[in-house]
């Protein structure tokens, strides 16, 4: 008998069998899940439970979106690779069987083969889409900074040649003083006329001039005529003050303005008619009293349109050019007395100025035929005249004008048909 068998053990004192490798992970299993729970539970107690959720699920999420980007780019730069590759090989087929006596090191100085371009193909890139190259290009419009010349057409006026090229209808004027001296009615077809690049005035330079006192006549900055291109002056090199401009040279000055000349006569009074002694001979010359009008206007003869030009200061008009026959009646718009009757010198032709003793002015001009005389007192509806075609005219018609207080105003508010 061994000494096993006379002394057994006790079952605790049995020294345990090897565990299996299910055994070990079922023990490291419950060794996790125990370290994990103690772990929570510290976090509980200090509560910091629900910012470690959150901060886990905004971590899935930014993981989530990684792996697909990753999986969409190699899908596709697996397609595309595919779809350059074909071409590609392709295209260096042909290239080697053309070339086939050509060695590597004939290729390319590195012994390495000298790959062939492929040929453009709008298909090489499916999912784009391909920049052509444009054969024809569109030129911007370029601003203008040179004068160019017009010929004026039957039918022109100031206002519809200055809207033709985008100006003001003064621009016409101080771009063409010497053609048009201001008056609209001086416009005739043929005549050559300026046209600025910009609203502005077309200056002709004097020998002895001021360049300053130029800029400041017409209400610019000296630089801005310096600077225009159109006037060939180098601002860097130009002295205002000895600016050696030949006489005669054409300035634009952009932006400049001056006052038109208003060719109709003056205010003439019936106490001192004489100071329209320079407008022409049908001035009048002694004191006068007479017929005192109503200040209620009618219209000044039988036809009732325009036949030319409306109410316009922008284009130094300061009447209604009415239609008529020649040798139309032209009738007092109100009672009043003749302070001119006669010739005028500055483009009126034959003018009769009717003084209404209220303040009040009215004018009528261009006429064939004068039928008041100096002084007389005519009322409202007597034939002062007979339209026509005098003075600066291109058809038979009536010009008239109001006056108050020495101030132009417009007969259509005042006047009616």
């Amino acid at each position: 008998m061994s000494i096993a068998d006379e002394f057994p053990l006790a079952e605790e004192d049995k020294p345990e069998s090897n565990p299996t490798p299910e055994q070990d992970n079922a023990v490291e299993s419950s060794q996790g899940e125990g370290i994990t729970r103690a772990l929570w539970a510290q976090l509980s107690d200090f509560g910091l439970t629900e910012p470690v959720i959150r901060l886990g699920t905004h971590a899935a999420a930014i993981a989530l979106i990684l792996v697909v980007v990753w999986a969409m780019r190699s899908f596709y730069l697996a397609a595309t690779v595919a779809s350059v590759e074909i071409p590609q090989r392709a295209a260096r087929a042909a290239s080697l069987e053309d070339n086939a006596a050509i060695t590597p090191q004939e290729s390319y100085a590195g012994g390495i083969e000298l790959p062939s371009l492929p040929l453009l193909d709008q298909n090489l890139f499916p999912r784009g889409v391909p920049r052509l190259a444009l054969l024809r290009t569109t030129i911007p419009n370029r601003p203008r900074v040179d004068v160019i010349t017009y010929v004026v057409k039957e039918g022109d006026t100031v206002f519809g040649i200055a809207e033709k090229f985008g100006l003001r209808p003064e621009t016409i004027f101080w771009g063409n003083r010497e053609v048009l001296g201001d008056n609209p009615h001086n416009l005739r077809p043929g005549q050559e006329l300026n046209i600025l690049p910009v609203d502005g005035v077309y200056h002709k330079w004097s020998a002895g001039e001021s360049f300053t006192r130029v800029a400041e006549f017409y209400g610019v900055d000296p630089m801005a005529i310096i600077s225009w291109p159109g006037n060939s002056l180098d601002e860097y090199a130009f002295n205002p003050e000895d600016p050696q401009i030949e006489p005669g040279t054409m300035l634009i000055v952009p932006g400049g303005t001056r006052d038109l000349v208003d060719w109709g006569p003056p205010r003439i009074p019936r106490d001192d008619p004489a100071v329209a002694r320079t407008y022409g001979p049908g001035f009048c010359g002694s004191i006068y009293d007479g017929a005192i009008g109503s200040g209620a206007f009618i219209w000044p003869t039988t036809a009732t349109y325009l036949s030319g030009y409306d109410y316009s200061p922008a284009t130094n008009h300061y009447g209604l050019d009415i239609a008529g026959s020649m040798g139309n009646p032209v009738y007092a718009a109100d009672a009043g007395v003749v302070v001119y009757a006669g010739w005028s010198n500055f483009g009126y032709g034959y003018l009769v100025v009717l003084d209404h003793g209220n303040g009040w002015q009215t004018l009528y001009a261009h006429m064939s035929a004068v039928y008041v005389t100096c002084g007389q007192s005519v009322f409202q509806g007597t034939a002062v005249g007979a339209v026509g075609s005098t003075g600066n005219s291109t058809g038979p018609h009536l010009h008239f004008e109001m006056m108050y207080n020495s101030a132009k105003v417009n007969p259509w508010n005042y006047v009616s048909p």
